[in-house]
């Protein structure tokens, strides 16, 4: 099944048949867990017939070769028992884990294929959680199923299969008796289902809450909001708690049942079996046959019933993460989309409407064209849609009205991943991997040499600041970043950017947290990153584009003002009054 359609079809298709797709690629491995099932369990009820032959051996005159060859018999079946449960082990380990790794990789496959707004509307630490939990219930139900499930069930049927040489009325009434309580049992089960689903929603809740907080404490700190957070986390572990109660409450309730059940009718099977022994219709060895393979059918099918009622749960909290990763991409690429050829970078932009999936409106009519190879700054107060711009030339949204074009190219008609390529941003809120720099650093380019590394963190000025750090380029950075100052991380985000060589880049107040004397040797860098290619920068510090060709000022998600900053200057209008604010009179650069 395509990748790309794999994931909503089978949440619209349900969890179950999700997971025996992949099991279905793994062919190999379950074939040696249910060969070494079928073993175990016909090993176990021929070891109890074993056992019925060896009482009627020795209840009469035996020779030594017959009395031996029972016991040899019995030995051999239940040492047999033993090694095919092995063998289904030794299967279970290699194919459910691989189960297991293959869905956590195609469930973080199509979340990192989610357009932004699906995040806007996620709770980061909830979508991990959900892929972990689909990964442990992955594992959970097919343990379930071999191990407390599969083996009850069919020695169920071994079972009603060799009772029926004993006695067929017996063996009906039990098989009639398995049946009912089974299909009760079930649809019990299932009734239930929606209990678990809550189960699992709220536990998934819990998670993404925790996450959340524990993300922002130093925010919770700032504001001496411990107490508060604590509460409020405390309420929703409750809600959590009343959910997980209910459903182990229910699970409770159909066990009583079974059990009440498998005592009444194992007392009817004993005391039948011990009727027909006095009526001489039936050996010792075949009351002995009878009671434990009529346990045996008892306690297995009890055992099929808590395995089922069980895999309902875990059923259920693989579907809640389906449900909720498994939602269609927002933005997937045309079906006849090609990758995006660059010949130099020049960006279009025409008459371009864009407003949110809530409805509120941000750009209106833009039109703007953008030179190879040139630099444009984009000006204007917060909410203007400077960032709103920045994301759909990244094809993070697609506008409501008109195109924007690199090179002639709809990037709506491009693959997305050669749109990516063909773009490097440096963002005003870096974000970093909690790993070294040098791993940070060479996410601009996978595989940049560590010479080559080092010579963009020379040309960006880091040398200086990563020598000084504990282990230098080794050094952790801590979660996002936060080990390192704003201006640093924004230096590395600069570095990376040196090493993805784009043709087109993106600055979004790439200089906001350096000091004067930092933001000197930053734009000198910057003017070696920016030769050649094509430069979009958001810039509140106007300073950042004094060597800028053109600049466009952004208003309540217009074009109200554009052109060469001395232009600008002259015209003693909305960016006049911009930089007079910023240096105290209009001076031109």
């Amino acid at each position: 099944m395509d990748e790309a359609i794999a994931l909503p079809y089978f949440r619209a298709h349900g969890p179950v048949r999700f997971l025996l797709h992949h099991v279905r690629e793994r062919p190999g491995g379950h074939l040696v867990v249910l060969v070494g099932l079928v073993a175990a369990v016909g090993s176990a009820i021929g070891a109890q017939y074993a056992v019925k032959n060896l009482v009627d051996v020795l209840g009469g005159h035996p020779t030594d070769r017959i009395l031996w060859q029972a016991v040899a018999l019995l030995l051999v079946l239940v040492g047999s028992d033993n090694l095919a449960w092995r063998l289904a082990g030794w299967g279970a380990t290699q194919a459910f884990m691989a189960v297991g790794g293959d869905i956590q990789r195609e469930l973080f496959r199509h979340l990192s294929g989610h357009g932004t707004q699906y995040f806007t509307e996620q709770l980061p630490g909830a979508l991990a959680g959900r892929i972990t939990t689909a990964a442990s219930a992955t594992w959970i139900i097919e343990n379930l199923t071999a191990f407390n499930a599969l083996p009850p069930a069919l020695a169920v049927l071994s079972s009603i299969a060799v009772l029926s040489l004993i006695s067929w009325r017996l063996t009906a009434i039990l098989v009639a008796v398995v049946a009912a309580l089974g299909m009760l049992i079930g649809w019990l089960a299932a009734s239930g289902h929606r209990l678990h689903e809550r189960f699992a929603g709220q536990a998934a809740a819990v998670a993404g809450d925790l996450a959340d907080i524990v993300s922002n404490i130093a925010v919770v700190r700032a504001f001496g909001a411990e107490r508060r957070e604590q509460a409020r986390l405390s309420h929703k572990i409750e809600f959590e708690m009343t959910a997980q109660r209910a459903s182990l409450r229910f699970l409770e309730r159909i066990r009583l049942l079974h059990a009440v059940s498998v005592f009444a009718v194992t007392a009817c099977v004993l005391i039948w079996s011990v009727i027909l022994w006095q009526e001489r219709r039936i050996t010792t060895g075949d009351v002995v046959l009878a009671t434990t393979l009529g346990f045996t059918v008892l306690h297995a099918s009890r055992d099929l019933a808590m395995a089922l009622v069980e895999l309902v749960q875990h059923v259920a909290k693989l579907g809640e993460a389906i449900q909720v990763l498994g939602l269609p991409h927002e933005m997937e690429d045309a079906p006849d989309a090609l990758p995006l050829v660059v010949r130099g970078g020049a960006i279009s932009i025409e008459d371009v409407r864009f407003s949110y999936p809530n409805g509120q409106q941000v750009l209106w009519d833009i039109t703007l064209h953008i030179e190879a190879g040139s630099k444009v700054g984009l000006v204007g107060p917060s909410g203007a849609g400077k960032s709103t711009l920045f994301a759909l030339l990244q094809r993070y949204y697609d506008p409501d009205r008109g195109r924007i074009q690199i090179d002639g190219q709809d990037i709506s008609r491009v693959t997305q991943a050669s749109l990516r390529r063909a773009v490097a941003v440096v963002e005003q809120d870096i974000s970093l991997f909690n790993r070294t720099i040098l791993e940070n650093l060479r996410y601009g380019r996978s595989d940049a040499t560590d010479d080559e590394v080092y010579a963009a963190a020379e040309a960006a000025h880091c040398t200086e600041f990563i020598s000084r750090l504990p282990h230098g380029f080794d050094t952790v950075v801590g979660d996002r970043g936060m080990k390192l100052s704003g201006g640093q991380r924004q230096r590395l985000a600069i570095v990376r950017a040196f090493l993805k060589d784009a043709p087109i880049i993106l600055l979004d107040e790439a200089t906001s947290e350096l000091d004067s004397e930092s933001e000197e040797a930053i734009q000198e860098a910057l003017a070696r990153l920016f030769k050649g290619r094509t430069v979009v920068a958001i810039a509140h510090r106007l300073s950042t584009l004094n060597a800028f060709e053109h600049i466009v000022v952004l208003e309540r998600g217009r074009i109200v003002e554009e052109g060469a900053l001395s232009e600008l200057l002259r015209r003693k209008g909305i960016y006049s009054r911009m930089y007079e604010r910023q240096f105290g009179g209009a001076r031109t650069p």
